[in-house]
């Protein structure tokens, strides 16, 4: 027990860490997200992207991930609009 060495433990991370995004390059990205169609054609580049950093990549897999859930949503609410509003034509001719 006397032989011992009192080293630290360093517990290095299993991937490399990625680089902090600056605020120029966040305000860079939401100025290219608001240029229609432009943006939808981004968010697939950022998010899968090969040499994009992994943070923005993973914030637009999110996205893309709401953009779809909210995608279908509108369209279950949009056909039962529709289908109500031809139902009410339908039953006053």
């Amino acid at each position: 027990m006397d032989n011992q060495q009192n080293t630290p433990i360093v517990n290095a991370p299993a991937e490399p860490v990625a680089e902090v995004m600056s605020v120029k390059d966040w305000l860079i990205t939401q100025l290219i997200m608001l240029i229609p169609c432009v943006n939808f054609i981004m968010m697939f580049v950022w998010a899968f992207g090969s040499n994009q950093n992994p943070n923005k990549a993973n914030y637009f897999k999110a996205y893309l991930i709401i953009y779809a859930v909210l995608a279908v949503i509108s369209t279950i609410f949009g056909a039962l609009f529709g289908g109500w509003i031809a139902s009410i034509i339908a039953s006053t001719m």
